[in-house]
């Protein structure tokens, strides 16, 4: 007897550890895709805007770590009452439940990383126009306060998790949230100067490095298996460990349908493989199926990349109509395929509702939008959130950091 209770605690021991490992090194996967983003971004941003969106990127995941760990986690996670809507307000991440699956170190990292996603979509929104100090005071309340109370509400057990509301790995948690303070921003800040003429047409202007933006996207699909794969939480037993194949695959077939899916759509309007929507369609697709990547049978999960694959395209092409400048498509991306990916959730998980999916996915937005509408505005009317029209046209790397990333195109003064 005491032989077998001693198995069964180094059993219990090892699963511990597997899943506290398996947590961590999702956690670095997740991580990573801070990389693909300031790769995707400086790629589609013009030359003279790279070290700004490259500072705002690395910047932004530093100041998110650590508002996530002063009282972000905290208000998220730490001694909320049960359904309710108003958070606990303390500091750091609380202490070790007894009898837990994982450490509590590996849960905050799994989290923080979250954290730091849903802010980079902001970044590439308001990129080639924004100050970058208004932009890093929008970071700290956004990842310090904003994005843990909506967190709270769902994940942290709060009154939307009580709605029939579902979402897995965060399409609306994380990604329409992320689009929903962008479109605040974007809203306030207005077009860049030379995207819209006088009657409404659309002026391209095409990104500095498609190769770097192609690297950032392979970068976030890889980094995805992490995101969908770790939303798992355990991967200890055989029913856990099949649920994160499964995940797996889903997630790798809805991103490579939702690329196909936007190529087709491209060669059909305009007859071009046009590549920054080809690697959107791969993005869209990965948001939509983050929503529910286990319920959805493979052939489903498949549907799911080439509907948001071919949805993205047209959201694009309709938010510059109404002259929405987004330089890399991120609420296109993010907040509409994020969207149409939780609507999708109840054809597969009986779990999820529409109504409550229609309703938790509308409070989040509204609160994102509205809070983040007030600390822009504030932002606004006293520093100032947008740089003058000379600074736009020098370029974002003269004006906020007086480093250029391609020095050898700027011609020396007194030359």
């Amino acid at each position: 007897m005491e032989e077998l209770t001693k198995m069964g605690a180094t059993v219990t021991e090892l699963r511990f550890a597997l899943d506290t490992f398996y947590f961590l090194i999702s956690g670095v996967l997740v991580m990573w895709m801070a990389a693909g983003f300031a790769m995707l971004e400086a790629g589609l941003v013009r030359s003279k805007n790279t070290t700004e969106i490259l500072t705002k990127n690395i910047c932004l995941y530093a100041i998110a770590c650590t508002m996530f760990l002063l009282v972000g986690y905290n208000i998220m996670y730490v001694d909320n009452a049960e359904g309710g809507w108003l958070p606990t307000l303390s500091t750091f991440i609380g202490t070790q439940a007894d009898g837990a699956d994982h450490a509590l170190e590996s849960d905050f990292f799994f989290q923080v990383v979250f954290v730091a996603t849903a802010m980079s979509i902001v970044s590439g929104a308001v990129a080639e126009r924004m100050k970058l100090w208004a932009f890093l005071i929008f970071t700290v309340v956004l990842t310090g306060f904003i994005y843990p109370v909506e967190g709270f509400w769902t994940w942290g057990g709060g009154f939307v998790s009580k709605l029939g509301f579902v979402d897995f790995a965060g399409s609306g948690i994380v990604h329409m949230a992320g689009a929903a303070a962008a479109v605040a921003g974007v809203l306030l800040l207005g077009a860049r100067k030379g995207k819209y003429g006088p009657n409404g047409q659309v002026n391209p202007i095409p990104g500095s490095n498609l190769p770097m933006a192609t690297l950032g996207t392979f970068i976030l699909w890889m980094g995805w298996f992490g995101f969908n794969g770790g939303s798992q939480l355990l991967v200890s037993d055989a029913e856990n460990a099949s649920s994160v194949a499964k995940i797996f695959v889903n997630t790798n077939s809805a991103a490579a349908l939702g690329a196909i899916s936007a190529l087709i759509v491209c060669r059909i309007l305009w007859g071009k493989a046009d590549l920054t929507m080809i690697l959107n369609g791969a993005l869209a697709g990965l948001v939509a199926i983050t929503a529910d990547p286990l319920s959805p049978s493979l052939p489903v999960a498949a549907l799911i990349g080439l509907l948001a694959g071919g949805l993205v395209v047209f959201s694009i092409v309709m938010l510059d109509k109404i002259c929405f400048d987004d330089p890399v498509g991120a609420v296109s991306v993010h907040g509409v395929a994020g969207l149409f990916g939780l609507m999708l959730v109840p054809f597969s998980n009986s779990d999820a509702t529409f109504s409550g999916q229609l309703l938790g996915a509308a409070i989040i937005f509204a609160w994102v939008f509205s809070t983040s509408f007030v600390v822009w505005l504030v932002l606004k009317k006293t520093m100032g959130i947008r740089v003058s029209e000379e600074e736009e046209y020098l370029g974002m790397d003269v004006a906020d950091c007086g480093i250029d990333a391609y020095p050898e195109f700027v011609t020396v003064k007194g030359s």
